[in-house]
């Protein structure tokens, strides 16, 4: 069964950063690609952020190129969002998710507020 858990989501000052992780379970990380999504607010759909390859192959929505990070550990099958610069519009519920083949596996989000 494979098993997402997004934390490190918080409270946080414009200008201010923070870093998300998401552990993976099951033997599907290291072959899959890895998202990391938002949703601004319930009543607004889920937005694409970045999504990282196996062979660590990076790409960003463009709001984000320049302040977000998206990175891999293989080893403790986990993908990380580093957030840096953040603005009130980066607030949100931010989702991991892995394609792996036909299938996607969404974690259950972790709040991201950013606010003074």
């Amino acid at each position: 069964q494979v098993q997402l858990m997004e934390s490190g989501g918080g409270l946080v000052q414009p200008g201010g950063s923070l870093r998300l992780s998401c552990p993976v379970s099951g033997s599907i990380f290291s072959t899959s690609v890895m998202h990391w999504h938002r949703q601004p607010s319930p009543g607004n759909e889920r937005e694409f952020v970045a999504f990282i390859t196996p062979d660590d192959n990076t790409y960003y929505v463009d709001s984000v190129k320049g302040r977000f990070t998206i990175s891999r550990d293989n080893a403790k099958n986990t993908v990380y969002l580093e957030m840096s610069s953040l603005k009130p519009e980066d607030t949100g519920v931010y989702y991991c998710s892995a394609r792996f083949g036909s299938h996607t596996y969404w974690g259950q989000g972790t709040q991201v507020t950013v606010s003074s």
